[in-house]
Formats: structure tokens, C-alpha cells, sequence
């Protein structure tokens, strides 16, 4: 307890030390940033304002935006400030918070998209049965049990790096507070904490992954017996979560299903499942689905028609 002590709080190195790419970056970063707020409020205003977006699909979706503005927001608004200061501190206790709230918002996406996975082939692969497996009822117990599983998570990579000593130095070279980059910094042998961060974020990822490719290549298969226009339908929607998937975990398993060693590309690799993808979901489920398209027109209209009479 006393060698923790020595370190109060933990200086990020950022993602650059250019000061005119620090100022270009900040810019990106932000217009990024407010993306990803708008357009995933936008997409949860959607979903609950319009009467015919209340299959399970949308339900899924709409939290998946939820997930996304907290898990973008667990590393953005602290990224976009330390672009405009020399010196990027965070406290010890703010460093642990940040960890805490990036798994467990991470996590929860995760298993979010393995469930969007299984929705889209129980309602392509067993239509029939689909109102029955994926009631309303069956959804909400699904998300107490994710939230439940990433708190389990969270706590277990936050409450193992808290008990580290860290006697310094305190220099992150990241742009945010992750176990891998805070191992490099504790002043004992880490062998067992890197062992069990690979089976808990590693594993995780890697194992949500192939379930995904497994569901993704029976649609696949199973589509073929169907006709033209509900094979178009249905390629739409999965391929839409298939980017999302490659996209969000491949970088997942590249960081965290190996050794605690950290290499100079983890932090651009890690702008990708942090900040890009985020972004991307409402893009990606919005502009290939007509359906959520029609009703952000009908919200746009109703709200303008509010504004008049207004």
C-alpha cells in the first residue's frame, strides 16, 4: 500500500506529441466525438418515438446506441481535452473510475452484438418461431443479464489492476486507461493479472467472435433456399452487422488476446474500437435499413410541424 502511494496520478503520453497535429486532432476528434452523439440519440429518439420500430432488432438497437455514447464516452471527452494541454494528468482514482467504465461499457457491446447475431438467425433460420423465442419479456431479462455480466467483468480487470503497486514512473503511453498499458507500470511481477486479463477480455472477444461467424455462416447457408427480394432484405441487414463486427472486434482481439507487451500501433489500433465504430453504428444500421430511414423522416417532419406551432 505504501509503493501505490507513490503514485497519485498517471500522465497519458496521447496518441501524439506534434503540437500542430495535436490542434488538427482535436478538431477531428471533436466533429467525431458530437457524431457519435447525435447520431445515436437520433437513432434511441427513433426507436421510441415510432410505433412500427418495436420488433426485438430495434429494442437490440437502441441500446446498442445507449452503449455506444457510454462507451465512447468513457475515453473521447477526456482524449479531445489532453489535445489542447502539454501536460495530460489523470488521478489515480479518476485512471481506476475510467478503466471501470470502459469495460464495462465495452463488454456490454460485446455481448450486445452476439445477441443482435442470434435475433438475426432466429428471425431468418426459425421465422416462425421468432415472436415466441425473442419476446419482449425474453429481451429484457437478455439485458439485465448483459449488464450484469459486464459489471462482473469490470469489476474483476478494475478491482486487479487497483491492488497493484505502482511506485512510479507514471507515464501511460496511451491515451486512455487500460490494463495493459497500467502492467507495464506496476512495480511486481504481473504474470498472473496479464494470464487472467487475456481469459477475461481475450477470451471474451475471441469466443463472442467465432459464435458471430458461426451464426453469420448459417444465415448465409440458409439463405440460399430463399427467394431474391428476402435474400437482398435479409443480406442487407446482416451485412450491415457483419462490418460492425469486423470492425469492433478484430482490433478487440488484437489487443487484449496476448502477452501484457504493448506496441506503438495499440493506440491507433485502438481509435477504431474506442471512437470509429461508435460512429459507424448509426451509419451503418441507418442508411442500409429503409425502415429506420422512414421514421427519422416522420420524426423530422413531426418535429419541424412542433417548431412551427411552436
Amino acid at each position: 500500500m505504501a509503493n501505490r502511494n507513490n503514485v497519485s496520478e498517471f500522465i497519458f503520453l496521447g496518441l501524439t506529441t506534434d503540437q500542430d497535429l495535436q490542434k488538427a486532432c482535436f478538431a477531428i476528434f471533436l466533429v467525431l466525438y458530437v457524431a457519435i452523439l447525435t447520431g445515436n440519440v437520433l437513432i434511441i429518439a427513433t426507436v421510441k418515438s415510432s410505433s412500427r420500430l418495436n420488433s426485438p432488432m430495434y429494442f437490440l438497437l437502441s441500446y446498442l446506441s445507449f452503449v455506444d455514447i457510454g462507451y465512447s464516452s468513457a475515453t473521447a471527452p477526456k482524449l479531445i481535452a489532453d489535445f489542447l494541454v502539454e501536460k495530460k494528468i489523470i488521478s489515480f482514482a479518476g485512471c481506476m473510475t475510467q478503466l471501470f467504465v470502459f469495460h464495462f461499457f465495452g463488454v456490454t457491446e460485446i455481448f450486445l452484438l452476439t445477441v443482435m447475431a442470434y435475433d438475426r438467425y432466429i428471425a431468418i433460420c426459425k421465422p416462425l418461431h421468432y415472436t415466441t423465442i425473442m419476446s419482449k419479456s425474453v429481451c429484457k431479462w437478455t439485458m439485465r443479464a448483459l449488464w450484469l455480466g459486464a459489471f462482473a467483468h469490470s469489476m474483476v480487470q478494475t478491482l486487479l489492476t487497483l491492488h497493484l503497486p505502482f511506485c512510479g514512473p507514471n507515464e501511460i503511453d496511451h491515451y486512455f486507461c487500460d490494463v495493459h498499458p497500467l502492467l507495464k507500470l506496476a512495480c511486481t511481477d504481473t504474470y498472473i493479472v496479464a494470464y487472467v486479463v487475456i481469459v477475461n477480455s481475450g477470451m471474451v472477444s475471441l469466443v463472442s467472435f467465432v459464435l458471430l461467424t458461426i451464426s453469420y455462416i448459417i444465415i448465409l447457408v440458409t439463405l440460399r433456399s430463399r427467394s431474391s427480394e428476402g435474400r437482398l432484405k435479409a443480406l442487407s441487414t446482416c451485412g450491415s452487422h457483419i462490418t460492425v463486427v469486423i470492425l469492433f472486434f478484430v482490433p478487440c482481439i488484437f489487443i487484449y488476446l496476448r502477452p501484457s507487451t504493448t506496441f506503438s500501433e495499440d493506440k491507433g489500433v485502438a481509435v477504431f474500437y474506442t471512437i470509429i465504430t461508435p460512429m459507424l453504428n448509426p451509419l451503418i444500421y441507418t442508411l442500409r435499413n429503409e425502415e429506420v430511414k422512414n421514421a427519422m423522416r416522420k420524426l423530422w417532419r413531426h418535429c419541424n410541424k412542433g417548431t412551427v406551432l411552436f
